[in-house]
């Protein structure tokens, strides 16, 4: 098998105290850099023993190096700096570090840290056990570059908006060709943008409408596809796409139905690692604009308490997900990340743990090839 596999996770883990805490002496000016890459180092190897004990096919760093899922892979591209911002993203009942992105001049992708990032994971590959990296999908980058508060000085350097996409293409483009290079064949792209487009509420607040909608969803589309058009044939890219994940809160309610048609029918991913662990993703009926060929990961399993789900109510779940996409080209993982950011979810790491041993359990009773 390739990746995704039948049971599976999005690839962020709750920090250790030690690093949390190497960390917060890194930002008060106690340890250097230096100091704190040890610590990084340590933590992820034994993360990797870790996730390698729990039986899965495949490893990646816990994102252990990083403080948001997205915000530090926008930071390492050229031309991209770290701002801090006037308010925190708005979660359901929490908000986020004051931080984003601006554009300073023009973008590109060569010698992004996250490929000497990979380099200290791929050391552990073993047959069977593959390095997935993940990072945000390019139309991430592009809905955060038109927030408002920085947008005067970002169209500065891009006066032009497909320019702008144009070196977003070019940059991943690089990324993902250093990547390569490096050994990298199983890549992730991470794409919160579609559910936003989907939320009901985010109609109202940006006069969304149905013309609106399809001019959005297919520049999506298509800046993500030029993107995966770097993908050489002995490479898998998935992406995920989840409602928010900060604190265990999320940030956005609704199914799928208004992006499956542009999503799911027209992105040239290799599967799609989906949030369906609450009654905000809506049903399962989107998945027939998936084609059969290509594989879904359903998200049942919730990471945002520790609580663990019946094992019986996910394998009726999956059966009923299976009469919209054949059973064959499902897999089962959480919804999303243990860790999408620093903070880390409210589970301890023995749950968090747990979780993904109820997961593999599941999987190996309803596919036997596991």
């Amino acid at each position: 098998m390739r990746t995704p596999y039948r049971y599976d996770y999005v690839g962020s883990f709750l920090r250790p105290e030690a690093l949390k805490e190497a960390r917060s002496k890194f930002e008060n000016g106690i340890i250097d850099a230096a100091a704190l890459k040890k610590v990084e180092d340590a933590c992820i190897t034994d993360l990797v023993k870790k996730q390698k004990q729990a039986g899965y096919h495949f490893i990646t760093d816990g994102e252990f190096r990083r403080t948001w899922w997205h915000m530090d892979f926008f930071w390492g591209l050229n031309g991209i700096e770290k701002v801090d911002t006037k308010d925190g993203l708005h979660f359901h009942g929490e908000t986020t570090k004051n931080q984003s992105a601006k554009i300073v001049s023009k973008i590109s992708g060569t010698n992004h840290p996250f490929v000497e990032d990979f380099k200290f994971v791929k050391q552990f590959e073993e047959e069977g056990i593959e390095v997935k990296q993940t990072i945000p999908a390019p139309t991430q980058l592009l809905a955060q570059l038109r927030l408002p508060e920085f947008k005067a000085e970002n169209d500065a350097v891009y006066p032009d908006q497909d320019d702008l996409k144009n070196d977003i293409v070019k940059a991943y483009g690089e990324v993902i060709d250093e990547l390569y290079e490096a050994g990298c064949r199983n890549l992730q792209l991470d794409d919160c943008t579609w559910t936003l487009y989907a939320d009901p509420d985010m109609w109202k607040t940006f006069g969304l409408t149905e013309e609106k909608l399809k001019e959005i969803c297919e520049e999506g589309v298509a800046l993500n596809n030029a993107v995966l058009a770097y993908k050489k044939e002995d490479m898998v890219i998935n992406t995920h796409v989840c409602r928010g994940n900060f604190h265990s809160t999320y940030a956005n309610v609704g199914p799928y139905d208004p992006v499956a048609p542009y999503l799911f029918a027209k992105e040239n991913v290799d599967a799609f690692y989906l949030e369906y662990d609450s009654d905000r993703a809506g049903g399962f009926e989107p998945l027939k604009f998936v084609p059969d060929n290509k594989k879904v990961v359903l998200g049942l399993i919730t990471s945002k308490t520790g609580e663990l789900e019946d094992a019986d109510a996910v394998i009726r779940r999956i059966h009923q997900a299976a009469l919209y996409h054949p059973l064959e080209n499902l897999c089962l993982s959480p919804q999303c990340g243990f860790a999408s950011t620093e903070e880390g979810n409210k589970l301890t790491e023995q749950e968090q743990w747990a979780k993904l041993a109820l997961i593999k359990e599941i999987a190996e009773k309803v596919w036997k090839d596991c």
